[in-house]
């Protein structure tokens, strides 16, 4: 289904993930504002966009601030004459345990991550809801805000928190017909490519093989033109009754992430003491305790690396 029409804000698609996205969304028909923080990489962003027969617009501008929200939308609205999609993407990492962790590495993140999401999206559902417009929002979310991960402390409280907001939103925007979902990729990035688990997958992308079987079907692990199809479908008209949802996906794997729901649920006359949690835990909610962080399967003996030294 075509996108012809339509006009999307994509933020962070300088490079990396978001620029993926607003290349399929502009291949696909839409007129698309490419924002990042660095002027050159929207501007060339924009560039390649058009060079490819698309539309699109630069802002340079970083995502967190009320006002560059505005400007955001200003900018589609004045340059193309409409909003469809609001796709939230820029994001930085400050990646430090918990002890070594500064104010400003979590306020760094705090702040474009989350705050960044609910300023656009607000600035795009009050628009979008005045001229009666049923948009899409897609927010990106990560495996680290669904099973946490050791070092992000700042990272995992943002991607969990976008994906609550994308649960309410979807609450909040339905009778207006604006569908909100969240969506997990699992790609190659700047922050893969320094982990040696991926090197195999890194070096085959980088020189322009295809990833091993290994990790685009087991793992669910591939490149940044993998995630952006999703991000086109859920923009489409086609995407219009899916809402509220986190769906996963990467190389070749597609995967819709449950809502949380209790695992076990047991009752105490009275309640429940001290006394009686110290009796009873262990045989009923302690029986099922749930796992934490990403657990990755060894490589095939062909994928391993030699160790250092």
């Amino acid at each position: 289904m075509s996108l012809e029409g339509k006009v999307a804000v994509v933020t962070g698609s300088g490079r990396g993930l978001g620029l993926a996205y607003a290349k399929e969304l502009a291949r696909r028909g839409a007129a698309v504002v490419v924002n990042d923080v660095d002027a050159d990489a929207a501007a060339d962003a924009v560039a390649a966009i058009e060079a490819a027969g698309g539309r699109a617009v630069p802002v340079a501008a970083p995502v967190g601030p009320t006002e560059t929200a505005r400007e955001l939308v200003r900018t589609a609205v004045d340059t193309f004459g409409r909003l469809d999609v609001m796709v939230t993407n820029a994001g930085v990492l400050r990646d430090k345990t918990l002890w070594n962790m500064t104010d400003d590495d979590f306020d760094a993140v705090i702040g474009i991550h989350l705050r960044g999401t609910f300023t656009c999206v607000r600035e795009a559902a009050v628009w979008m809801r005045q001229n009666e417009v049923a948009g899409r929002i897609v927010c990106i979310g990560s495996p680290t805000g669904q099973r946490g991960n050791f070092g992000q402390t700042n990272y995992a409280a943002a991607k969990a928190g976008i994906v609550g907001m994308v649960r309410t939103w979807s609450l909040e925007l339905r009778k207006a017909g604006i569908a909100v979902n969240a969506v997990i990729p699992v790609a190659a990035t700047a922050m893969t490519a320094t982990i040696p688990y991926f090197a195999a997958a890194m070096e085959a992308d980088a020189a322009g093989r295809p990833m091993p079987d290994f990790f685009r079907h087991d793992l669910g692990f591939g490149t940044a033109d993998d995630v952006a199809g999703l991000i086109a479908y859920l923009a489409s008209d086609a995407a219009a009754e899916v809402t509220g949802q986190a769906i996963g996906v990467g190389g070749d794997r597609l995967q819709l992430w449950s809502h949380p729901e209790p695992v076990v649920t047991a009752y105490h006359d009275g309640g429940w003491s001290y006394e009686a949690l110290q009796a009873e835990f262990a045989t009923t909610v302690g029986a099922q305790l749930q796992s934490v962080g990403e657990r990755f399967p060894p490589l095939p003996t062909e994928l391993e690396r030699p160790a250092a030294g």
